[in-house]
């Protein structure tokens, strides 16, 4: 006999449980799409704690629909390792081109990530930071869906040692920061530049120097790091989003190890 109000019991003592016990972590990850993925899972692969938030109902950011909905990503040779390691299926299409089924990646993603450990909040929003002495402190959240009915709804906290803003093109993180604490970010201009057009070939080239710090204790890494830093946006080519992901992961863990 299955019972009505059991079922939803379950999901909300289990649904609750996990977020009390993630109230702090080593690090909080704003975007559950392929660089913040990618980052969560080395982060939780050296053992730390690790909480994405994603402001969707679906993760994945862009990966899902490929090139103009067409559900095919690319990936070069220096990222296919990675790809290997999640065990997904790639095709040689030619040389330094490799084809990947954009739903079979992000689904073997999300399920090697949450099986390392990493605690995935969906249609939550990381909408404010928390700073105390000028560096990151954890994050501000609240649900996606009283931002866009424009319901009042006051926001929690949550803290991490570090932060990570995966936000893709918004860098939405780093925009806030910028504006409402009024801080300098590490760019030129001390504050968000802003992507340029697409060039497939810079983008990549450029966004591994452009993802690292840009505040004390928050990084930047996937496209992301390039509004940030004022790179190029690179379309349906998705190593160097994994590659930045990685990146940031192996940076943070660096620091981590040194505490």
């Amino acid at each position: 006999m299955l019972d009505d109000v059991v079922i939803s019991r379950a999901i909300i003592e289990s649904y609750y449980k996990e977020l009390l016990d993630n109230l702090e972590s080593d690090v909080i990850i704003s975007g559950a799409g392929p660089a913040g993925l990618c980052a969560s899972y080395f982060l939780c692969k050296e053992g730390f704690k690790v909480v994405v938030f994603e402001r969707a109902l679906r993760p994945g950011g862009g990966m899902p629909g490929g090139g103009m909905m067409f559900n095919k990503i690319v990936i070069q040779e220096e990222s296919k390792p990675l790809l290997d390691e999640w065990g997904v299926n790639t095709t040689h299409y030619k040389e330094n081109y490799y084809v990947a089924s954009s739903l079979e990646t992000l689904g073997v993603l999300l399920s090697q990530a949450i099986k390392k450990g990493v605690h995935i909040f969906n249609s939550i929003s990381v909408e404010d930071a928390l700073i105390y002495n000028d560096k990151i402190n954890g994050v501000v959240i609240n649900w996606t869906a009283a931002g866009i009915a424009n319901f009042h709804v006051d926001p929690l906290t949550m803290r991490s040692s570090f932060v990570v803003d995966a936000t893709g093109h918004a860098a939405e993180v780093a925009q806030v920061v910028s504006r409402k604490s009024g801080a300098r970010l590490f760019t030129s201009t001390g504050q968000v530049i802003g992507e340029k057009s697409m060039w497939a070939e810079k983008g990549e080239k450029i966004l591994l120097e452009n993802t690292k710090e840009i505040f004390p204790h928050l990084y930047v890494c996937g496209m992301a790091a390039n509004a940030v830093f004022g790179g190029q946006r690179m379309g349906p080519i998705f190593g160097g989003m994994f590659l930045s992901g990685q990146k940031a992961a192996q940076m943070i863990t660096q620091r981590l190890r040194n505490k």
